[in-house]
């Protein structure tokens, strides 16, 4: 229904400029029938320039795609079409980057969003006004495909209209570091997108650590560094026991390592959680990662903890220092496996130099 209401609506816009805005003007008026209904346009034409010109604003000629008559024609209020106005005449790039500005409303009201939802998300990302028409159908058109219904697709491109900005490239990348990395469903990716779809600008590198697929051990790897072992599980999974359908209901993609660290480090500590067994059993009941992350400070800590801020506090400086002093472990222990490294090519050189030799001898 929205999208209908919003194509009439372009529609009603497009006509209304032709009319306005054809090379044949109002002053000519060349068909006599018409004469007196043209004489009234031009009236209103006339008022309309002069309450806009007052405001300090000038109509292009040339440019009619920017103009404030064909703003409010779109459906926006005075204050809104002025707004916009502003905006536009402040980009680079001269009539290049108006009509692109133009193409951009054209698709928003298209995709189904009314006129203040537009001028919402244009303020929140006015990058959107630069981009061609063409890219962001394949990028909406991509979403959809992604299994972001209606509904859902214009609730996440008003919340974050920076995913139209991502190429569609990008996001496929994410998408299948999503599906085969951290091994979620496409149901489970589309619940990502929908619910945090933030992810899609997210380092890779820094994901596969939070949901690293290279922990074989009991133990995560040294914090910012990627674990060197067979594919398996990621941190969460691995050394918490949360599996993935758990990790897209707790919306885990919103925090960031240290968050699900710090919370998951205080409760095993103090003996309220436990990482399961190979069999994924644990002697106490361990509290749902929902609980422990999908709560404020002081309701994590009074309801589930249950410990002071004091406490808690303190645990966080002292767990800073442990993982700056494992950083700095870590970064020792790379250092001397590039020397051992260097040593062992240089006793290769040496042995392949002195077989040279021995052969030299013989000869």
């Amino acid at each position: 229904m929205g999208t209908r209401v919003a194509a009439r609506q372009v529609l009603r816009w497009t006509v209304m400029k032709a009319a306005v805005f054809s090379p044949l003007r109002c002053g000519t008026c060349p068909l006599q029938p018409l004469r007196t209904g043209c004489r009234s346009l031009c009236s209103s034409q006339n008022t309309n320039r002069a309450s806009h010109q007052s405001h300090g604003l000038r109509l292009q000629p040339g440019d009619p795609e920017l103009s404030l008559l064909s703003l409010l024609d779109m459906g926006f209020t005075d204050s809104q079409a002025q707004r916009i106005y502003e905006d536009t005449s402040k980009l680079r790039g001269g009539s290049a980057a108006c009509k692109h500005a133009l193409s951009t409303l054209t698709a928003l009201f298209v995709l189904g969003l009314n006129p203040s939802s537009v001028l919402k998300l244009l303020e929140k990302c006015p990058e959107l006004y630069t981009v061609r028409e063409s890219l962001l159908q394949q990028r909406i058109g991509n979403l959809r495909k992604l299994g972001l219904v209606e509904g859902s697709l214009q609730r996440v491109v008003s919340h974050f209209p920076q995913i139209i900005t991502v190429p569609v490239k990008t996001v496929k990348s994410m998408v299948m570091f999503l599906r085969e990395k951290c091994l979620f469903t496409v149901q489970q990716v589309t619940d990502i997108l929908r619910d945090t779809p933030a992810v899609v600008l997210e380092n890779t590198d820094k994901l596969e650590y939070k949901f690293q697929m290279g922990a074989t051990h009991t133990f995560p790897c040294n914090m910012g560094h990627r674990c060197q072992s067979e594919p398996s599980v990621s941190y969460v999974y691995f050394r918490m026991g949360v599996k993935q359908a758990e990790m897209v209901k707790s919306r885990l993609f919103r925090y960031t390592l240290d968050e699900v660290r710090s919370r998951h480090s205080f409760m095993e500590r103090r003996g309220l959680y436990q990482t399961p067994d190979k069999k994924g059993q644990t002697i106490i009941i361990n509290p749902k990662l929902d609980s422990i992350l999908n709560v404020d400070q002081d309701t994590f800590l009074t309801d589930v903890a249950k410990a002071s801020a004091e406490e808690y506090e303190v645990f966080r400086r002292l767990l800073a220092r442990e993982w700056q002093e494992e950083e700095r472990l870590h970064g020792t222990v790379e250092a001397d496996s590039d020397d051992d490294d260097e040593v062992e090519e240089d006793e290769e050189d040496e042995e392949t130099r002195g077989k040279g030799g021995y052969r030299k001898k013989r000869k």
